[in-house]
């Protein structure tokens, strides 16, 4: 993995020598160098480790999840501010299946940070609504269940915040 800088850096270098291939009438190797570039820019944006934890953990195996995120150094000098969201997020996944407190620390960070989808913002949302709620904490739960609503603006939630609710009725 490489520092976010080092990819910027390397992106404009391939830009500027795509540019100086197209000067010398090398088409095709400028716009081969052009895709060079585009890579790693979106790969400044888009960080490679956290894609392939993501892949992980879509097997459910959260032991290799969490071997994959423990090999990024540096979090703040590596990550952009929406990658440390989901790394933060895809580590409070991975405790919210052992240890509750770490997990709710794990995602109040997250949603500090942001996330750039709205259905991981309700995702990581809900989950803390339902820790809150386990630790009888059911006007927190229930204000950020309600946050999470106004963010599945698809209704892929809907569900499991049924499930929630019904518990909340129980306390």
């Amino acid at each position: 993995m490489f520092p976010k800088i080092l990819k910027l850096f390397l992106a404009s270098l391939s830009l500027t020598y795509a540019i100086y291939l197209f000067i010398d009438d090398y088409i095709g190797n400028g716009i081969m160098m052009i895709i060079v570039s585009g890579l790693l820019i979106l790969l400044y944006f888009k960080n490679e480790i956290i894609f392939l934890a993501f892949l992980r953990l879509r097997k459910q195996d959260f032991i290799g999840t969490e071997k994959w995120l423990m090999r990024i150094p540096n979090i703040e000098r590596n990550l952009v501010r929406k990658q440390q969201g989901y790394y933060n997020y895809l580590f409070g996944i991975i405790h919210s299946q052992k240890n509750l407190t770490q997990a709710e620390r794990y995602f109040k960070t997250a949603i500090k940070l942001g996330l750039s989808m709205n259905h991981d913002l309700a995702m990581a949302k809900m989950s803390l609504a339902g820790i809150y709620l386990q630790k009888r904490r059911k006007r927190e739960a229930q204000q950020l269940l309600n946050e999470a609503k106004k963010h599945d603006k698809h209704g892929m939630l809907k569900g499991q915040m049924k499930i929630i609710q019904q518990q909340m009725k129980r306390i």
